[in-house]
């Protein structure tokens, strides 16, 4: 099997970002169809990805030809409705029909005026780090086949990384966005709690800790999605971030953080944020250890609450998704959070409890500093099989606890954060540095970011040239 893979021409979308496709739409130098058509056959050319879940009859592109990012290709996650296009969730306990209308958040998202290619894959229900399923064949890295793209917005990152698209979106309830962006080598910015419209799921959560986005190859196409979605709507209670074009002049106080809670953090992981440390240091900005707003008790209330959601997903299947809903169709890691939160019931008042006192004490952590420096993850980029919902879940949940040891706290906290590819691994897998802000504060994220991309150019995984990929010959094993 091929290593790496990627379908990188000279097409009509060459190696332009979204803000340049969208530029040239706008000029007339290329069609919104044109790009289609070459999203289309890139596509095909990387199907041994596997990221894919269903493609539209024909591209959706938009009416409204006044959007932003007008005729650019992208794929929607596949736990957001829209019309006529099944949500599945990434699970094969049902079979889901045809939504009948667009989703609240992905109306906001259309807005833009992306043209829609289909639906890429997650894990069932977005419960895992890994795009990985108990018989259907996981989603590829593009950067090495043999290892997992992360999860759960995996099916998206792979397609951005590979070059099917410049931006897909994804969404991120414990570090969806960060964990495959930082997998595949891309930009993962999740915003503050409701800086968007929020999903139709969100809405009904206990502790609302779902933030919806994008995973793109720059900075400059986070920044332009996240303006543009602001034209069709803004929540007044948060400042807004507007168009952000590069790095801000002022000196910022970041605070870093390399120990977790749960988590051992590996040598190459460490490497690349005490790199990234330096840049900032060399920039100007002032960087000083910080220590965690929280214990281990944190990773236990987690634990807790991400099993409550398991159990309401199999206990309310029928109603919440199909009728064709079978429980014990369900996947290992689903069933065993449920059993887990079965056997631990009485904690779980205590641990929403908790959870609900962690924005307070997180934002004490930006009352000396803009920003807090983190890894991504707790090491770097699994092989696939190691977080399969096949792996019996005691071991299964120390791996993923021992492995998502950074990201979740924003989840809670509310507060906006994002990764960027800023290291590699000896073996050439990309590494992803994250660095957070306070509640509402996007704007100094991408402003840091932008210098950062600047001083550290992002590895581009066609860096020896144009290597179109071979597909998946018809008839080989998926």
């Amino acid at each position: 099997m091929t290593k790496r893979v990627h379908a990188f021409r000279d097409d009509a979308l060459g190696e332009h970002d979204a803000v340049e496709l969208a530029g040239l739409v706008r000029d007339g130098a290329v069609s919104a169809e044109e790009l289609a058509e070459a999203s289309a056959a890139r596509a095909r050319d990387v199907s041994l990805l596997d990221a894919i879940t269903c493609t539209s009859a024909r591209p959706r592109i938009s009416r409204d030809t006044t959007g932003a990012l007008y005729g650019v290709p992208t794929f929607v996650k596949d736990n957001t409705d829209l019309h006529g296009l099944p949500t599945n969730h990434g699970s094969e306990a049902f079979t889901a029909r045809t939504a009948t209308k667009d989703g609240a958040y992905a109306t906001q998202y259309l807005s833009t005026g992306m043209t829609v290619m289909g639906k890429s894959r997650l894990p069932e229900f977005g419960f895992n780090a890994t795009t990985e399923f108990m018989t259907g064949p996981p989603t590829r890295n593009p950067w090495d086949t043999d290892y997992s793209v992360g999860a759960s917005s995996g099916g998206s990152a792979a397609l951005v990384a590979a070059g099917v698209v410049p931006l897909a979106h994804a969404n991120d309830g414990g570090g969806s966005i960060r964990i495959p962006a930082a997998c595949a080598g891309l930009v993962g910015l999740k915003p503050t709690r409701h800086r968007h419209i929020d999903g139709e799921q969100a809405r009904h959560l206990p502790i609302n800790m779902i933030s919806e986005g994008v995973v793109t190859r720059t900075v400059r196409d986070t920044a332009a999605f996240l303006a543009a979605i602001e034209d069709h709507w803004r929540n007044p209670a948060l400042p807004p971030i507007g168009q952000v074009y590069g790095p801000a002049q002022r000196r910022l106080r970041i605070g870093l953080v390399l120990d977790s809670v749960s988590g051992t953090l590996d040598e190459e992981t460490r490497a690349a944020v005490e790199h990234t440390a330096r840049l900032l240091e060399k920039a100007g900005h002032h960087v000083e250890p910080v220590a965690l707003p929280v214990t281990e008790q944190f990773a236990a209330d987690f634990l807790q609450y991400w099993a409550l959601l398991a159990e309401l997903a199999a206990d309310t299947g029928k109603l919440s998704f199909d009728r064709s809903f079978t429980a014990d169709r369900l996947d290992g890691l689903t069933l065993g959070l449920r059993r887990h939160h079965r056997r631990n019931l009485r904690r779980t008042p205590g641990a929403l409890r908790r959870l609900r006192r962690v924005p307070v004490a997180y934002a004490r952590l930006f009352a000396r500093h803009e920003l807090v420096l983190t890894p991504v993850l707790a090491h770097t980029t699994p092989l696939i099989g190691h977080l399969s919902p096949t792996v019996e879940f005691a071991d299964l949940v120390d791996r993923l606890t021992g492995y998502v040891a950074y990201t979740p706290l924003n989840n809670i906290a509310g507060t906006p954060a994002i990764s960027l590819p800023l290291g590699t691994t000896a073996g050439g897998l990309p590494i992803g540095v994250q660095l957070s802000a306070a509640h509402g504060d996007e704007r100094t994220l991408l402003e840091t970011a932008y210098a950062l991309e600047a001083e550290h150019p992002f590895a581009r995984i066609n860096a020896d040239g144009w290597t179109v990929s071979p597909r998946r010959p018809a008839g080989a094993p998926r």
